[in-house]
């Protein structure tokens, strides 16, 4: 899926860069270190994969470098983990009632966003949540396993299930 951005691309030397500083990061922030043997392992990993998968792997350029892009970040991890832990006491109760109070049903919603890596996170992020599962997803529209359906109403399940997290990836990619 190419990316329907109106900024222009960028040149293959700033996207191998791009790349490489971004599978960087993600390095040092899965290992919390900044130690010489964790930042060697790390950059020669990262510059192999960014040379062998430059072009492959373009969609990790997409992310805005910009300060409000980069507070996004944070603030949708935090919303992330809200919803998470939202998800599963949600769940929790439902495991836990009775009579199992199932309405579960696949819904369709749409999606605003335009960039593959905002549509993965997005997907990613729906599927990580308990009580949903993204099962397919088909240019704009996106179709969720839903534990309990609220509404079959497009709208309103896209309010219900998309919308929290788009608020964020659309500052974050677009």
């Amino acid at each position: 899926m190419k990316s329907e951005s109106c900024s222009p691309r960028p040149s293959s030397t700033a996207s191998f860069v791009l790349l490489f500083g971004t599978l960087l990061l993600f390095w040092v922030l899965l290992n919390g270190s900044l130690a010489g043997d964790v930042l060697i392992v790390g950059g020669s990993a990262s510059l192999v994969i960014a040379l062998f998968f430059r072009t492959n792997l373009a969609w990790f350029s997409e992310l805005r470098l910009t300060p409000t892009a980069l507070l996004t970040t944070v603030a949708y991890v935090l919303y992330y983990i809200k919803e998470l832990v939202k998800s599963n006491v949600n769940v929790a109760a439902i495991v836990l009632a009775p009579d199992l109070p199932l309405n579960p049903g696949i819904v369709k919603v749409r999606t605003r966003l335009k960039s593959a890596m905002g549509r993965m996170l997005l997907v990613n992020s729906i599927t990580l949540t308990p009580g949903t599962l993204t099962v397919d997803m088909d240019g704009e529209w996106l179709y969720i396993h839903w534990v309990s359906v609220d509404s079959p109403d497009i709208e309103a399940a896209t309010a219900g299930i998309v919308s929290g997290f788009e608020r964020y990836l659309e500052v974050m990619y677009g």
